[in-house]
């Protein structure tokens, strides 16, 4: 069930210039049919959520078919235009470059870009806030951009992580462990998706594919006697929506 300043609400509200899309009525849906209760301050929070959740979907299809590829932090390259890279293999925003641009760019020239999948997943998130926020609030919040993996998260993104959802929504951020890991491809210890909706997951280096696709991949990069399968774990990562509602309105 929803509610919103404690009322219960069985449809999206109105809102000028927001008309709900097929994904974000199924989330709504999805969300309304519920045991858990969702609780909004006011509407506009909850047409963030369903705004972020169709952007976030949305990039990481685009990225999906950009040509941005995989390399280890090692071996990881970024159009030296728009990013500095650092001796680790993290990519920190050009100076006198706007946030923005730079971000654009990885989608306009994906092949001019590599790394592994946790960078992969903060473009998105920062893609997929770019498209619901003005530019220039946008580089306004962001404006030391680094790129790397999750000792690098800009508090601004808002994430939060849950030990476990009550749904699985589209836009959700999820992990494929890989216990029994080859020790020679460390990169295979797991997988860092985004949860797309009718049972697909975009995970960079491998693609978008559904889940028991995803565990046969990692089980093919397991040390020899493995006993134990990937699995797909019960933690959430999401945004704050209330607080990307607050940046959209300045």
């Amino acid at each position: 069930m929803i509610e919103i300043n404690g009322r219960r609400t069985e449809s999206i509200p109105a809102a000028p210039g927001f008309t709900a899309n097929a994904l974000q009525q199924g989330v709504f849906e999805t969300m309304r049919k519920s045991t858990h209760t969702y609780r909004y301050q006011n509407a506009e929070h909850l047409i963030m959520e369903l705004r972020l959740r169709d952007s976030i979907v949305r990039t990481a299809r685009d990225l999906s078919k950009s040509g941005f590829s995989f390399r280890v932090f090692r071996d990881s390259f970024a159009n030296p235009a728009f990013w500095d890279r650092t001796p680790d293999g993290g990519f920190k925003l050009k100076e006198g470059v706007a946030p923005a641009d730079a971000v654009r760019d990885i989608y306009r020239n994906g092949r001019q870009y590599a790394t592994e999948c946790a960078t992969a997943m903060f473009v998105v998130w920062y893609k997929a806030v770019l498209d619901v926020l003005p530019d220039a609030q946008f580089n306004k919040l962001f404006s030391g951009i680094f790129l790397m993996n999750w000792q690098r998260i800009d508090r601004d993104l808002a994430l939060i992580e849950y030990d476990k959802a009550a749904d699985i929504l589209p836009g959700d951020a999820l992990y494929f462990i890989n216990p029994d890991v080859d020790p020679d491809t460390p990169e295979w210890q797991g997988e860092n998706v985004f949860y797309l909706g009718g049972g697909q997951y975009y995970g960079h280096g491998i693609g978008i594919a559904d889940a028991q696709t995803l565990i046969r991949l990692l089980n093919e990069r397991r040390k020899e006697g493995a006993t134990q399968s990937a699995r797909l774990l019960e933690s959430v990562k999401r945004q704050n929506y209330a607080t990307i509602a607050k940046h959209a309105a300045g």
